[in-house]
């Protein structure tokens, strides 16, 4: 009778080692599936930009996007809509012209700044190109328009600096194949006459104000709420 008791221990003490075990590899495949989608987050994630950028031989793309519904710009199908951005030409000698923009979104139409025909970018020079607050829309940050090198270092130059959003160009889209949205990215394409051609996703300005747009469907807007 004592041999059979002490066998049967043993058996029920082996039972509860491989539960234990088992418990505990279960507990690290869990941790080690928890970092592992933390770890992909994280990678996934990006930094939270206005606009995008590119580089093509001497040109420079900063702060891409398509600007936030304006006077006269409603980035619904069949409108319009404004492209931002500024166009930085590196070169030190050679002249550059972006001479057209391709999108499916629609034709485009380029104005130089101040109105001039052409879109040129003198050697070391930047070109703003945006919508005047007369349009109600904001102009490219300043610092977006600093000429850099190919390193992305301040380009340095004798000529007078001067601001180069005082007379922004604009880029133009009209009769919108659909609607625009925040939040998305679009297809465009940058043709330079001496640069090339380069395609950019260009992402749509999600606007910083909280204005509230009421219709004959929205209901009054709800007193503000006290709270900690």
């Amino acid at each position: 009778m004592t041999a059979l008791k002490a066998v049967t221990a043993s058996k029920g003490a082996r039972r509860r080692m491989v539960t234990v075990a088992a418990l505990a590899a279960g507990a690290a495949l869990a941790l080690s599936g928890c970092g592992a989608g933390q770890i992909s987050q994280t990678a996934a994630q990006v930094a939270a930009v206005n606009g995008n950028h590119a580089d093509i031989n001497k040109i420079s793309l900063r702060n891409v996007h398509i600007v936030y519904p304006g006077e006269g710009y409603n980035n619904a199908q069949g409108g319009k809509a404004l492209i931002a951005l500024s166009v930085i030409n590196n070169s030190e000698s050679v002249p550059d012209e972006l001479t057209s923009i391709t999108t499916d979104l629609g034709p485009v139409k380029i104005t130089g700044p101040a109105g001039d025909a052409k879109f040129e970018i003198a050697p070391q020079q930047t070109v703003v190109a945006g919508a005047s607050t007369e349009h109600g829309a904001a102009k490219p940050d300043a610092h977006d328009a600093t000429p850099t090198t190919g390193h992305g270092a301040p380009a340095t130059g004798d000529k007078p600096s001067q601001d180069p959003a005082a007379k922004p160009a604009t880029i133009e889209i009209s009769g919108l194949t659909r609607d625009i949205t925040p939040g998305l990215t679009y297809a465009v394409k940058f043709n330079f006459k001496q640069g090339g051609t380069i395609q950019v996703q260009v992402p749509v300005d999600a606007g910083t104000g909280t204005e509230r747009h009421e219709s004959d469907k929205s209901g009054a807007a709800e007193p503000a709420k006290g709270g900690h």
